[in-house]
């Protein structure tokens, strides 16, 4: 038997208000013809008395069922849609699906949403950044710069979005198989193409003879080298004299791992992770002798609660060691340089630590770790300086190690002995355990003995 009826829901569309309503059922004749529908729809329908109707349908007339959808509007004069973003119902509902609140935090304070944006999912990367510019009162959104939300650890990616580097919103707000509504943004203090032709270091300056420590924000063509850092970094610190050198390490986890030569490109140098620190170099260290040695001195103290842990903290620092010197006359030079008052010091343990050992200096002959006069690289010896970590933990610059607090290096204590002395050494195999970041990583090294 042929169905004679259909009840259909019919929706209006107020494109003026850019809102829509349920506006209840309607009973129609399944064969009925348009021009009928909008007599019905008009008779119940008070707004639309008299109005000249556009039926919007989600299938063929002739293939109308229940429950099917029908959305109709008034026609619009000229000026009337050219007032309304979306003038038409198809309009209207594209943009219904793909709107999206984002939530948009200063890079500085990452925790803190600061203001919403009702965007579209379409939305190319100009249309946000003009939005956000527009909210912020800036002229110019090539200053604005964003940056996508880690949903997994709940921080922003350490790496920023590129200038026109997405194709839309949705782009930005995705993260693996997950969809954030959380943004990032910057306010640069030049246009951010402009800012991507350059490389942007920050470098901790550690004056020579002052505590303070400035992060100085280093810009440069990304062809340059580490020497045009430092030359350009003298310009902006205070030296100790006039023809004072600089050098530039990288440092991680408390440990220096590198001391970079002046014709590096800068170019890959990541200091995301890596904490990059200029400093002086010591008269002393210009001029080693031939049995002079440079090591590498780190504070650590040791975890009771985790099988005896060494943990490293503080500022780590090279000292030259001279033929002959006792374990004494080195004790007065790094409480010189350290500034630490004699009852502090008192309490202060010395060390030599391995990747496999910890080793208590039990006499007054300190005998050299390591004869290589290379630094070019973390050393897996070093002189250690066990006290208490009394400094206060310190947050990162925004582009620094981006919101990571300071976490110590723990090492694993294979065994603890008495240090021999450097003639007995021999070649052994050492296996070592480094925790970083939550992960094991096991590597063998051969060390060799310099008879």
């Amino acid at each position: 038997m042929k169905r004679q009826s259909s009840l259909l829901l019919k929706g209006a569309v107020d494109v003026l208000l850019q809102c829509g309503q349920r506006a209840g059922l309607v009973l129609v004749v399944a064969e009925i013809s348009e021009k009928s529908m909008v007599g019905q729809l008009r008779e119940v329908s008070n707004k639309a008395n008299h109005a000249e109707l556009k039926l919007f349908l989600e299938v063929e007339l002739g293939q109308l069922e229940d429950g099917d959808i029908i959305c109709y509007q008034r026609l619009l004069q000229i000026d009337s849609s050219q007032q309304c973003r979306y003038p038409d119902v198809p309009s209207f509902l594209e943009y219904v699906h793909n709107r999206q609140v984002v939530r948009f935090r200063s890079l500085e304070k990452p925790k803190e949403d600061e203001f919403c944006l009702e965007l579209s999912k379409l939305f190319n990367y100009d249309d946000v950044v003009e939005r956000v510019a527009a909210h912020l009162g800036l002229d110019d959104s090539s200053k604005i710069r964003l940056t996508s939300h880690n949903c997994y650890s709940q921080q922003p990616k350490p790496q920023p979005i590129k200038y026109r580097g997405v194709e839309h919103l949705s782009d930005m707000l995705l993260h693996y198989n997950q969809t954030s509504d959380i943004l990032y943004y910057e306010v640069l203090d030049i246009p951010l193409p402009e800012l991507q032709g350059l490389k942007t270091l920050k470098v901790a300056f550690h004056h020579a003879t002052k505590e303070e420590v400035v992060i100085h924000t280093i810009r440069l063509p990304k062809q340059s080298t580490v020497g045009d850092v430092i030359n350009d970094l003298k310009s902006k610190v205070e030296l100790s004299h006039p023809n004072a050198e600089l050098r530039l390490l990288e440092v991680f986890y408390h440990k220096i791992y590198k001391i970079f030569p002046l014709n590096e490109k800068i170019e890959n140098i990541n200091d995301q992770y890596w904490t990059l620190r200029a400093e002086e170099i010591p008269e002393e260290e210009k001029n080693l002798g031939p049995h002079d040695r440079l090591i590498h001195v780190y504070h650590f103290m040791k975890d009771t609660t985790q099988n005896q842990q060494v943990q490293n903290f503080g500022e780590p620092f090279f000292l030259v060691i001279h033929e002959g010197e006792t374990l004494a006359e080195v004790k007065v030079r790094i409480q010189k340089k350290l500034q630490v008052p004699d009852e502090e010091f008192s309490k202060w343990k010395f060390a030599f630590l391995s990747s496999v050992a910890l080793s208590i200096f039990r006499t007054l002959t300190l005998s050299l770790v390591d004869s290589r006069r290379d630094v070019y690289g973390a050393w897996e010896q070093y002189l250690g300086l066990e006290h208490s970590d009394n400094a206060p933990k310190r947050s990162y610059a925004a582009n620094q190690n981006r919101h990571t607090f300071e976490k110590p290096v723990k090492f694993t204590i294979r065994k603890i002995r008495q240090f021999p002395p450097l003639h007995q050494l021999h070649q052994i195999w050492v296996q070592w355990d480094v925790q970083h970041f939550g992960k094991s990583r096991r590597c063998e090294r051969k060390e060799a003995s310099n008879e």
